[in-house]
This record gives C-alpha cells, structure tokens and sequence, in this order.
C-alpha cells in the first residue's frame, strides 16, 4: 500500500512540469504571435507610406521611354527634311550634272512623300507633302525634257552606206553609191529563183540606232516618266522624235512618198525601175530599219511590253504605210501583161518576208500593221493571178496590125515566148499562186496546162495573122518559121521540162507540114514546066526509046517552056529573097527541099528537050541557067533583101 503511494508522486511532479512546460510553450507562441502581428502591421505601413513613391518611380519611367520614342520620331522625321532637303537641292540643280543622282532624288522625293502621308500626326505632314509634291511635278517635266533632249541628241538618221553595209554581199549596190535611186539594178532581168532562196537564208545586221551605252540611261528615265503618269507624254515625245528619224532615213535611201494618182500617171519605164527600187528599199526597211527600231523599243522599254509594243507601232505606221500605199497603188492600177512579173516581184518580197513582220510588229498596238501587209501580199497574188489570166486571153485575141511582110516571126511570137521564159523564172512563185486559188490539182500540171494554153492562144493567133498573106506560100512559111520558133525556144528552156517531148516533136511535125505545103504552093506551078505533058504538038505525052528527044514534041512548045520556066523562077527569086527565114538551120534545109526537086527535074528537062533549042538561034535566050546557076540563086532566098538591094 505505502509502495503504491510512494510510486505516484514522481508522475505526479513529471506531469506537472510538462503542464509548466506547456504554459510557457503557448506563452512563447502567444508572444511571437504577438510579435508577428506587430511586424504586419509596421510593414502594411511601411507599404502605405511607399506606395507614392512606387508610383512616381513608375511614372519617371514611362516619361524616360515617351522620351525615348519621341526623340527618335523626331530623329526620323529630321533625317526625312534633311533627306528632302538633299533631293530638293540636286533637283534644283536639275539633270545635266549628274542624271543619275537626279533620278535618285526623285526616288527619295517619292519616298518623303509616302513617309509624311503616312505620318498622320505630324501637323506639318500637309504642307510638307504639298511642297514635295511641286517639287516632284517640275522634277518630272524636267525629266521630260532630258528624256526629249537626250533621245534627240542621239537620234540621227541613218546613212545610206552604213545600211548598204548591211547587207548580204549580192544585194549591195556595185557602183559608186552616189546614187541611190537603183540599189537593186534592173528588178527581174536577172531574176532567179535560187538567188531568191539564198537571200532568204542570208544574214542581215541591223545597224545600231542609238549607242547602247545610253540605252540604260533613256531606261531609268521612261521608267520615273511612267511612275509619274506620264506615260502617254512619252509615247508623243518618243513618236514625235524617232519616227521623223525613221522617215528621214529612209527618204535618203530613196523612198517616195507617191500617191495612187503619181503611179498611174508615170510612165511604164520609169513605174517599172521605181517597183525594183520599192522592192529593195521593202528589204532594207523590214530587215534593217524596223528590225532595229523593235531592238530599240524593246531595250528602252523593258518591263513595259505593251509600251514596246505602242510606241514601236506608232513610230513606224507613217513609214509602213508609205511603203505600202505604194505597192496598194501598182495592185489596184490597171493590169497590163508587162506588169506580171513586177507583180510576181512584189508578191515574192512580200512573201519573204512574212515572217519577219509578224515576228517584228507582234502584239496589239501592231495588229492593223501586220493586217495592212497580209492583205497587200493577197491583193498583188490576186491581181498577178488576174493579169496572167489577161495575157493567155489578150495573146489570143491579139488584133494588131503590124505586118510582117517577109513571113519571119511576128513580134508577137518573140514576145510570149520570152514572156514564157521569164514565167519559168517564177515557177516556185507560180505554183504558190495556184495553191493559193486553184482548188485540187497539182500547182505543177497546172503550170504546164496554163503554158500550154498560152501556146495554144498564140498559135490560134498566128493562125488568123497568117490569112492576111495573099500567096498562100507565104502563109505557110509564116506559120513554119513562128512555129519553129515556139518549138527552138522550148527546146532550149526549161519549158521542155514542163511541156514535155510530146509537145516537142507534135509542133516539129506541124514545122515540117507547113515547109511541105510551102513547097507545094510556091514550086509546084514551076515544077509543072519541066514535066512532059503538053509538049507534043497534040498534046500528048510520048518521047523516044533512046529517052532523047521524041519526033512528036513541038520545039515552040519546049521553047515555050523554057521562057514559062524562066520567067516565074526570075519572079520566085526577086519575091522569095526579099522573104526572111531568120533560123540559119531552118533556112538552109528549106533551101534543100526546094533544091532536091527542083534541080533534078530541071537537069532532066534539059537533058531531055535542051537540044532541040540548043539547035536553033539564040539558045541562051531560053536555056538562061544551068542547074549551078538556079542552085546559087536559091542560095539567095530567104535572106529578107530589099528590092533595092544588089545580088550577091
């Protein structure tokens, strides 16, 4: 029990320490509470009394960075008025000095101008962009005038040489270029069509129009005149100034400007060298002048394709169309045979070069350019074709009276057949056309079967000329000789190629017929004399056994005879040697014919009854020739002597 006791009075004490402890723990607590709440009340003051300060710190800041941003706005907008005030002042000095610092100014005077519209709180920004953009409109219309002044200076006409220089070598003229008015030489007297093909494949140089080192230059400065809406006050100083340039080199070159009435008032012979000058001069514009004019546009104004295209268009149409008018003028004129082949010319010059105008005047602004060309080239096709048409027509029709009184070729066979040959110059040409009108059918048969009908006409021609000959013994040898002609000049062209060796030989034939039918008429009356029949006194017919003379035959009548015989081969000789066989072949193996029949009977007729006159008084009175003699004599014909002209 007392153990009991004693052993609780040690918890006893340890409990009341730890409540002692406990109370002083939540005593230190309280205080340090006390404490804390103490410091949060000192720093919710502390705060208060900062807070002022806190907020004019904030606001020192804010100040310092409006500062900041101020300053550089005005750092800005000084650089831009000192910036204006540099471009204001080499704008006031204007382009002559330095054109490129002058085109630089107005860059920047552009771009002052966007920076103050752009600046809406500047309060000066008005005034500022007003005076800019005054200085901006003279800076422009001084850029007009470097632009009129510069492309002016540079601007010359070219020389005639200095194009003939740029020519293939077979073009350019032989003599001393003193002369400009026939750079070409006769236009189709030396046509040929490989000549043709090698001028389309030569190579042209167009000459420099302007130096290419000021080419940048005219750039920059129609680049600011299109910037500044000046674009179509560019095209009329540009036009204005290039195409009297363009015109001026050409009328040196000899270019006219002629109206349709000049054409049809000038002479063919003068009309004729004027086509062959327009023909070359036509080159030289297209493949030289324009050509170079294209390049031009194109470089000065590059990025601007339609501007190309406009001013190019316009600075060319006056010239174009004096070069056209005039071709419109020889289509449009009245057709006459002699025009076809400067038609063909023209046509051909056109057709070469084709190409090359839809290549050089491309684009929209060009369009009634390229059209005025196309419907040039079509209107001379139609109106060769036309004319050709004429000739077969007029060669058949042909009514003049030019007379050829010895029978030689008539002009107008010498005339369609070198009409003929000058056709087989154009054939390519030719057989263009024909494609170009004719539907189906080889171009090629088609020149043969129009060469054929030309022929045809003529001979249906000289069929008709021929009846005007009263001795039908000189209608044949008419006939025979144009014939002759016709068929040797085939033989000796390219018509043989065409016409073929049917042709040929069916004409020779016909030559030959006409030489037999003039043998028959203009001999067989002579040749009647120196037969048998009529020479006895009864009239008939019998000789001897031996083949000498019979005792029937009557010397009046053999006497009679021989005066007949002599009297019309006298008359045959004096007629038949004013009459002309121009062809020496032809002219000998007429000769032949003649004599083949008409020595042999006559040698035979002497022989025969010679004796009986040569037994009686004055023989020579009868037997006037011997066969030697009559041979010589027919030597004589033929020669186309005059009556007055004395014997060989």
């Amino acid at each position: 029990m007392g153990l009991a006791v004693m052993g609780a009075d040690p918890l006893s004490d340890r409990a009341a320490m730890m409540r002692e402890s406990l109370q002083k723990s939540q005593t230190i607590t309280d205080n340090v509470v006390s404490i804390l709440g103490s410091f949060d009340h000192r720093l919710s003051a502390l705060e208060t009394a900062m807070r002022p300060t806190q907020i004019r710190t904030h606001s020192i800041r804010k100040a310092h960075e409006n500062i900041d941003k101020t300053l550089k706005a005005a750092e800005v907008l000084l650089t831009q008025f000192d910036l204006a005030r540099q471009a204001e002042a080499k704008i006031l000095r204007g382009p002559h000095e330095d054109l490129e610092s002058y085109l630089e100014a107005i860059d920047q005077l552009r771009s002052n101008i966007h920076f103050f519209s752009s600046s809406k709180g500047f309060k000066s920004s008005d005034g500022v962009i007003n005076h800019a953009n005054g200085l901006l409109t003279k800076a422009i219309s001084k850029l007009e005038d470097e632009f009129k002044q510069q492309l002016t200076s540079y601007s010359k006409p070219v020389e005639p040489e200095r194009l003939f220089d740029c020519l293939p070598n077979s073009l350019r003229p032989s003599g001393s270029p003193g002369k400009h008015g026939d750079p070409g030489g006769n236009h189709h007297s030396h046509h040929s069509e490989q000549q043709n093909a090698d001028l389309e494949t030569a190579v042209y140089i167009p000459p420099t129009l302007i130096p290419p080192r000021v080419l940048p230059l005219l750039h920059d400065l129609a680049v600011q005149m299109v910037q500044a809406g000046q674009r179509q006050q560019l095209v009329k100083i540009y036009r204005d100034t290039r195409s009297l340039v363009l015109e001026e080199s050409l009328r040196k070159l000899g270019v006219e400007k002629l109206s349709k009435e000049d054409v049809q008032k000038m002479q063919w012979e003068v009309l004729e060298a004027k086509i062959g000058n327009w023909i070359h001069f036509m080159r030289i514009a297209v493949k030289l002048l324009f050509a170079g004019e294209r390049k031009v546009c194109d470089q000065l104004f590059d990025g601007f394709d339609s501007l190309s295209d406009q001013c190019f268009s316009e600075v060319t149409a006056g010239s174009v169309l004096m070069l056209l008018s005039f071709g419109e003028a020889i289509a449009r004129s009245k057709r006459s045979p002699e025009k076809l082949f400067v038609l063909l010319d023209m046509y051909e010059i056109m057709r070469e070069l084709h190409s090359e105008i839809e290549t050089i005047f491309k684009g929209k602004a060009c369009a009634e350019i390229r059209e005025s060309a196309s419907s040039l080239t079509k209107r001379l096709a139609q109106t060769a074709q036309e004319t050709f048409g004429d000739f077969e027509e007029a060669v058949e029709k042909d009514a003049t009276k030019t007379a050829v009184f010895d029978g030689t070729v008539h002009p107008l066979t010498s005339y369609v057949i070198n009409y003929v040959k000058f056709l087989f110059d154009y054939q390519s040409t030719l057989r263009q056309l024909f494609q170009e009108f004719e539907n189906g059918g080889e171009s090629s048969s088609q020149l043969a079967s129009v060469t054929m009908q030309i022929m045809q006409a003529l001979q249906t021609n000289l069929d008709g000329k021929s009846k005007q000959y009263k001795d039908p013994a000189l209608t044949h040898l008419f006939l025979m000789n144009n014939i002759h002609y016709m068929v040797r000049s085939v033989r000796r062209s390219e018509a043989k190629d065409l016409l073929g060796d049917d042709w040929v030989q069916r004409h020779r034939r016909i030559v030959q017929q006409h030489a037999n039918q003039y043998k028959r008429n203009a001999w067989g009356k002579i040749l009647q004399c120196l037969t048998i029949q009529g020479l006895t006194s009864s009239g008939g017919s019998s000789v001897g056994g031996d083949g000498g003379n019979s005792s029937g035959v009557s010397r009046a009548l053999v006497k009679d005879r021989f005066k007949i015989f002599n009297m019309q081969f006298e008359e045959l000789h004096q007629k038949q040697s004013q009459w002309t066989v121009p062809d020496t072949e032809l002219r000998e193996s007429l000769r032949l014919l003649v004599a083949e029949v008409l020595l042999p009977a006559y040698r035979s007729f002497v022989k025969r009854f010679g004796p009986l006159v040569e037994n009686g008084k004055n023989p020579q009175k009868y037997i006037r020739y011997s066969a030697e003699d009559l041979d010589r004599m027919l030597s004589e014909f033929f020669e186309g002597k005059t009556l007055n002209e004395p014997k060989r």
